[in-house]
């Protein structure tokens, strides 16, 4: 049986493995490197176990649900994957940070895409962009102007999305 398709997607990023991390893991602002998305967990502290969901800043959609898998701070986060918006079955994600010249080099692996699936296809297509924000981010302090462009965009068209990925839908810690 063939392993399920994986991608690997690599960046070096000048500023501090702590700095790179915070952005990747931080619940108290969007994640602007994350599509401008707001961690979400179950219970405070990220630690494994924990439900998580990335929703939109206004909180009413759960475009992603998983479960925090490793944390490692400021070394490795691994969770699980799982667009609301779609049957697939879940993937895992894993950010790999590690110090080397010139900054921190960051490593997102996408495990256990299942093949020939929507969340193939987007995660294939997201990779790079997360990374080419979060080291805006981390480098400059904001994303490019074209992504902060699209957030806004997200913002405004945020009625859009499918009436499946509505946090209703999705309830994590006793949230909706």
């Amino acid at each position: 049986m063939a392993e399920p398709p994986k991608a690997v997607f690599k960046i070096v990023i000048n500023g501090t493995m702590e700095a790179v991390f915070r952005e990747l893991t931080k619940t108290d602002s969007p994640q602007g490197a994350v599509f401008n998305s707001m961690l979400t967990l179950d219970e405070p502290g990220l630690i494994p176990g924990r439900k998580m969901q990335m929703r939109t800043v206004s909180g009413r959609h759960a475009v992603v649900i998983g479960e925090v898998m490793e944390v490692e701070a400021p070394r490795r986060f691994a969770h699980t994957h799982r667009f609301t918006q779609f049957t697939d079955p879940s993937c895992k994600v894993v950010y790999d940070l590690k110090q080397v010249p010139g900054g921190v080099e960051v490593t997102l692996t996408v495990e256990n895409m299942p093949a020939g699936t929507k969340t193939e296809v987007e995660m294939n297509k997201g990779g790079m962009f997360i990374l080419n924000n979060l080291k805006a981010i981390v480098e400059t302090g904001k994303p490019s102007f074209g992504c902060r462009l699209m957030y806004v965009m997200f913002h405004w068209l945020e009625f859009v999305l499918p009436a499946s990925t509505k946090s209703e839908n999705w309830p994590i810690g006793g949230k909706k």
